[in-house]
């Protein structure tokens, strides 16, 4: 896990004036883990706690649907893996392209991980138990369909 950030990049793009990606911002932590299933890019991941001993540090699944949101969701998946493959995970920071498809959700607004579908994004609402997951930089489907960037809020 990353404990720290040596250097902070703030440039926006090259000296050729080549947009830079987030990857680069260093305003975000990724950490590789092992899939425990079948994992989208772009879905929330979670803690995989049915594995058994320190194995539980090193696995993710799918984020699984919760109504009140998902406690144990860690981060986005920044590729697709399956069982067993290394999934890189955004689990602090800026992301791009994170699944959600129920309700609206508009630029600023706080959000659930797993509330309406496994391994997707929803605004929060009062009741939600497991806190906020992240906040939405844009508003649900601005670049792409059931696709929103968010900042992923420290967690793991």
């Amino acid at each position: 896990m990353s404990s720290y950030r040596v250097i902070q990049y703030l440039e926006g793009e090259a000296a050729d004036g080549t947009a830079l990606g987030p990857e680069v911002s260093n305003r975000r932590e990724v950490e590789t883990f092992l899939a425990t299933g079948t994992i989208v890019k772009g879905d929330v991941v979670m803690s995989a706690v049915a594995v058994s001993g320190a194995k539980r540090a090193l696995s993710v699944l799918q984020c699984a649907n919760v109504a009140t949101g998902n406690a144990l969701a860690i981060g986005v998946a920044l590729n697709a893996a399956t069982a067993g493959q290394r999934v890189d995970v955004v689990t602090s920071g800026y992301v791009e392209g994170v699944n959600c498809t129920a309700g609206t959700i508009a630029a600023g607004a706080p959000l659930s991980a797993g509330k309406a579908a496994a391994g997707q994004v929803e605004t929060s609402a009062a009741g939600d138990l497991a806190g906020c997951f992240g906040v939405a930089m844009e508003a649900k489907g601005a670049t792409t369909t059931n696709k929103v960037a968010i900042m992923v809020k420290k967690q793991f």
